[in-house]
């Protein structure tokens, strides 16, 4: 009778008790740490270094080697962006947190975002905007490596009103980590390019697609991962939407306003209003509590939404016009024609351009006074 009475405590106890459990009393069971989300977040993030560095390695293989070398020689375009991304940004996160009187901690990580470089989504999405790709990977490029200064600084202005600037850990080796992902991948495109274009043609076709996808993977994935963290104030999410709107249009009005023709304005506008949020992310991480994260940490989150959502609405606009009104082409403009030089001893007599479309180049004439 009592060995029947055990043995259905015992069975008892296997109902109750998960398979998993560490110690069971027939009551309560003690459960080892749920860290599903650390080795998902682990394992994707693992995944999408590998994918978007085989996507920076497809966007490599539009760039020539001398339009990319002359952006580097004539900055013009990239000091544009680089006013946006390292001016415009931190000043407007700045007025936005004044204007909502939000918390401390959560107005810096609004300044944190707007301090960090531009992103690798800006190269893809510029390539389906017919952007200037030469322009925009030396700018992302530009802006990561300038970010190890420019960071800090604009931290150490920006945040005094609300909290010791000195307390916010600037990761450089996440920075390096990025700006080596970009660079590697992208050398190795611009080299494919330049050895066999036909072949390099092809490879951007099928990165172009995958970038698309990637793009909305990583939103997604996101959200899900992290979707205990969205309950937060309602300032936030408001700031969450118009920040990246306003990157995307000053960047824009900027950009044309400084003289750079429409295809570069798309280029320096998706510059300035695609962020490297990842970095936002590290960055408090390591900077702030647990207690204080809890306030915060959704920021970078909704600012990848909403700007994935602007920058849709922007992709979707441009195709649309294109449709209407033609695809437009690219003019030559005073950056393009900085190295040209006279083909004529002619030269100091006044004269314009022309195309040659057989050549499909620039020549420059001249008109002799008789």
């Amino acid at each position: 009778m009592a060995g029947e009475v055990l043995k259905a405590q015992s069975h008892r106890i296997e109902l109750y008790c998960p398979v998993n459990a560490t110690i069971c009393n027939g009551t309560s069971c003690l459960l080892p740490p749920d860290n599903f989300n650390a080795i998902l977040n682990t394992v994707l993030s693992t995944v999408i270094t590998i994918m978007l560095a085989l996507i920076m390695f497809s966007m490599g293989c539009t760039v020539e080697i001398q339009k990319f070398w002359g952006h580097i020689k004539h900055p013009w375009g990239i000091l544009v962006g680089f006013l946006c991304q390292f001016g415009i940004m931190p000043l407007i996160g700045f007025i936005l947190s004044l204007a909502f009187n939000i918390h401390p901690v959560q107005a810096v990580v609004v300044l944190i975002t707007g301090c960090c470089p531009g992103g690798t989504g800006s190269n893809i999405l510029a390539y389906w905007v017919d952007g200037d790709m030469d322009l925009s990977i030396s700018m992302t490029t530009c802006s990561t490596l300038l970010a190890m200064g420019m960071m800090p600084l604009c931290l150490f202005i920006y945040t005094k009103k609300w909290v010791d600037s000195s307390s916010i850990i600037i990761p450089y080796d996440s920075i390096g980590i990025s700006l080596v992902a970009l660079v590697v991948p992208v050398a190795v495109g611009i080299f494919v390019n330049h050895k066999w274009p036909k072949i390099a043609k092809v490879i951007l076709k099928i990165g172009s697609i995958a970038g698309a996808i990637l793009i909305v993977l990583i939103a997604t994935v996101g959200g899900i991962l992290y979707k205990g963290s969205w309950l937060i104030a309602t300032e936030l999410w408001i700031i969450g939407t118009l920040f990246p709107a306003a990157g995307f249009s000053f960047g824009f009005i900027l950009a044309r306003v400084a003289g750079l023709p429409w295809y570069r304005c798309r280029t320096v506008a998706l510059e300035t209003g695609l962020q490297n949020t990842q970095l936002c992310t590290t960055i408090v991480q390591i900077s702030f509590s647990p207690a204080e994260l809890s306030l915060m940490f959704a920021f970078p989150l909704i600012y990848s939404i909403f700007q994935m959502v602007f920058a849709v609405i922007f992709l979707g606009g441009y195709q649309a016009y294109k449709r209407l009104c033609g695809k437009p082409q690219k003019t030559a403009s005073e950056d393009d024609m900085i190295d040209l030089k006279p083909q004529s001893p002619q030269s100091e007599v006044n004269g314009g351009l022309q195309l040659d479309e057989k050549q499909n180049s620039i020549i420059v004439y001249y008109n002799a006074k008789s």
